[in-house]
């Protein structure tokens, strides 16, 4: 047994006083106001408007009446189809665009990746009603257009882009294939760097190519980050509302309407704000699902 000497000659863990507790709250203190004012107190009021028929003067409480005229809208079905369809049709394909150009910049000098990396991540820091006024003229349906000047010099028939349903999401998925990939890419050439070197040096013994190396070391290793990105990626498709907002209104003939461009309609345009708010929980609750599903089938499935 240990003597009481020995027990005195412990070092004893340094313990925060009361005022070191309460500065440590203090600072703390703004993001838990933001929190509660921007995050909290409107998750609430959702909740509670979408059993309501709201008016700003005396709101009537209808139970699950919103929730009940969202599931019998057809336009409800039709935007969650639309979802769908611009997430399965950009979320993969960004992955794949981004880690092919992750991939092939790690082959370069320093200065040259530094060059590369700051090209492809300048459209995010640019406005989004810029970028959708430059697409809106590349997709112009007259021959000032650059898509269809670019069509015309190949022989082909020119395309009203943003006017006709069977060409409008595809519209909406090119603008995105070819921009948006500058945030993924950075996240990519972080997580390349971070693979030890090693690796490398023992795979060109081996006498691997660099496809090899690629398949075998890069993908392995790099699955916690595409499934991060994944993650993140369907999240933000199916909250999708700028893209169509400014580039096509939802139309043609509610080709392009999403769900989040739905849920703004009804609020902002028709002021049924307990059918928005219903609309809103159903895509939260979605999204949580899809999210859970995803850590569910592909987070056990991690190489390190």
């Amino acid at each position: 047994m240990k003597t009481v000497k020995e027990h005195a000659k412990r070092p004893r863990r340094a313990s925060l006083g009361r005022s070191d507790a309460v500065w440590g709250y203090l600072f703390i203190l703004p993001a838990i106001i933001l929190f509660l004012i921007f995050t909290a107190y409107p998750l609430i009021s959702a909740f509670t408007i979408s059993f309501q028929k709201y008016r700003p003067m005396g709101s009537e409480f209808v139970g699950l009446q919103n929730f009940k005229g969202t599931f019998d809208s057809s336009l409800f079905w039709k935007a969650i189809w639309n979802t769908v369809v611009y997430t399965v049709g950009s979320v993969p394909v960004s992955l794949i665009i981004s880690f092919s150009l992750a991939t092939l910049m790690s082959l370069l000098r320093r200065w040259a990746q530094t060059f590369f990396k700051a090209a492809y991540y300048l459209p995010v820091l640019a406005s989004g009603v810029t970028l959708s006024i430059v697409w809106l003229w590349i997709f112009n349906p007259l021959e000032g257009g650059l898509a269809n000047r670019l069509l015309a010099m190949f022989g082909m028939e020119t395309q009203n882009w943003l006017g006709t349903s069977k060409t409008a999401m595809l519209s909406l998925l090119i603008m995105t294939w070819l921009g948006n990939h500058g945030k993924n890419i950075i996240i990519y050439s972080a997580a390349i760097l971070g693979i030890d070197n090693s690796l490398f040096e023992a795979a060109d013994i081996e006498g691997a190519s660099y496809w090899t190396k690629v398949w075998r070391i890069i993908i392995p290793l790099l699955k916690p980050t595409t499934l991060f990105l994944l993650v993140t990626g369907i999240i933000a498709s199916f909250q999708v509302f700028q893209t169509a907002y400014l580039m096509t209104g939802g139309g043609p003939n509610n080709a392009t309407t999403t769900i989040g461009f739905l849920i703004f309609r009804n609020a902002f345009t028709y002021f049924d704000y307990g059918a928005a708010c219903a609309q809103a929980l159903i895509l939260t609750a979605i999204i949580v699902a899809l999210t859970a599903v995803q850590f569910k089938w592909l987070g056990s499935d991690v190489e390190y």
